[in-house]
């Protein structure tokens, strides 16, 4: 797979972590894409695991999904912004405590918004359990799924 290849293929990946926090984006399906495209063209054994271990990621967060409350975060001015500060919380959390800290970095990037915008620690943690329960929980295991598939691709793609 040439570097220009490559290049798109994480550019996709990169979208889709993105989407995931965007509502009507397939965001894990565009990570599971790239990842597909990408073991479709490298020759090592290693990208076949990556792509399997990739679906099964994948399809568990499906079911834990599945399984959570069907309830969805309603649209509001601040949604856009709150999850941004979700998104980097949760990537700041994965690379600072690999993999776990993903989950507080989340639940701490709704908080510093709610904060911010509402400006007492009550109020705060109050809006991030209503957000949690209306739907965060769904956004966090996406997120979540994705990053684990998005670490893997990494680490072959630099070290494998």
């Amino acid at each position: 797979m040439g570097a220009w290849e490559l290049l798109l293929a994480g550019l996709v990946i990169l979208f889709g972590l993105c989407g995931v926090l965007l509502p009507g984006v397939p965001g894990s399906w565009l990570v599971w894409a790239a990842v597909m495209w990408w073991a479709l063209k490298d020759p090592r054994p290693v990208a076949w695991w990556v792509l399997v271990g990739a679906t099964a990621v994948l399809l568990l967060s499906q079911v834990i999904r599945w399984a959570l409350p069907p309830r969805r975060l309603r649209p509001t001015g601040d949604d856009a912004r709150m999850m941004t500060y979700a998104g980097v919380g949760s990537l700041t959390g994965f690379v600072l405590l690999p993999v776990v800290g993903a989950i507080p970095g989340f639940l701490a990037g709704i908080y510093l918004c709610e904060r911010i915008r509402l400006g007492r620690h009550g109020e705060a943690m109050a809006s991030l359990r209503t957000t949690m329960r209306a739907g965060g929980w769904s956004v966090l295991t996406e997120l979540f799924t994705c990053q684990l598939i998005t670490a893997a691709w990494l680490g072959v793609v630099f070290w494998g």
